[in-house]
């Protein structure tokens, strides 16, 4: 099942202590790009999540949004740094001496003074906070995947139809491809019986002139190429993987022997069937850019 690469997924875990939130989204993107949004605390666990997030996807621009809230009253803690306090203290005490001053310090102007008291997060379980994310991640990946699973159901259905219609396009310029060789006959054969009058035709020098013309116009081979790329692009629908790299280089090949038919066409109504051609091919290379 091919996904594309736009997608949504969101989960949620509330317990007694905490409430993790994970958003994703993403864009197109020729390679997998994770920007990850967390709280400072949760930065250790920067390489678990990349990991995990790797095993559910491969291509996008994927943004993460993780959100915390910690319900415990010991999310936070008090502490006293006693050193600073003691060194504040020893220099107040020097200004005291060196200009004859009242030492008026008190325990709460001491309290006061820069990172004597501060307030720090709380130690935390590592292995608890991560279990609790590990399930909320994983979740919001599994509806991640399940979005972009359905839009890519869409883009299959919808190359499918473009594919055929592609394919009706060649059948079109094989039917055209003999009608062209025989008016160039009959153009050949009126034209020398307007430069000879009577005189005998030469039936062998007007077939050589005609193989001639036929073997230069000839796009039998991209024919055949483009209903076995087409082929080849319906097959690589049916694969789970590297679906949407595949496609693209095989469009380029689809595009490549298009222009050649435009190239050697002399004909009207085979040019304009090569332009539309690669007018679909190009629809169909628009397309491709949305799959994972």
């Amino acid at each position: 099942m091919i996904k594309s690469m736009t997608g949504f997924g969101r989960a949620e875990t509330v317990t007694a202590q905490r409430k993790i939130t994970v958003e994703l989204k993403s864009v197109n993107h020729r390679y997998l790009d994770l920007n990850i949004k967390m709280p400072r605390k949760f930065n250790v666990f920067e390489g678990q999540v990349r990991n995990l997030m790797k095993t559910y996807m491969q291509r996008g621009k994927v943004d993460v949004f993780i959100s915390y809230e910690d319900y415990t009253a010991s999310s936070v803690a008090l502490k006293y740094n006693r050193e600073l306090a003691s060194e504040y203290l020893s220099y107040l005490k020097q200004m005291e001496e060196e200009f004859h001053l009242e030492n008026d310090i008190r325990v709460t102007t001491l309290s006061r003074y820069p990172e004597v008291l501060t307030m720090e997060d709380a130690s935390i379980d590592e292995e608890t906070l991560w279990e609790c994310l590990e399930v909320t991640l994983k979740e919001a990946c599994q509806r991640f995947v399940e979005a972009r699973t359905r839009e890519g159901q869409h883009l299959k259905e919808d190359l499918l139809q473009k594919l055929e219609d592609l394919d009706r396009k060649v059948s079109q310029v094989e039917e055209r491809s003999p009608e062209v060789v025989q008016a160039y006959r009959e153009k050949l054969e009126q034209k020398v019986h307007e430069l000879l009058e009577d005189s005998q035709i030469d039936d062998n020098r007007i077939a050589a002139e005609v193989v001639l013309f036929s073997d230069k116009i000839c796009n039998d081979e991209e024919t055949v190429r483009l209903h076995s790329h087409i082929q080849g692009m319906k097959n690589i629908l049916k694969e789970q993987d590297g679906v949407g790299r595949k496609m693209d280089f095989m469009a380029q090949e689809m595009n490549r022997e298009a222009n050649t038919i435009l190239s050697k066409s002399n004909d009207l109504q085979v040019s304009n069937i090569a332009i539309d051609l690669k007018t679909e091919i190009e629809k169909i290379r628009e397309q491709i850019q949305n799959i994972e």
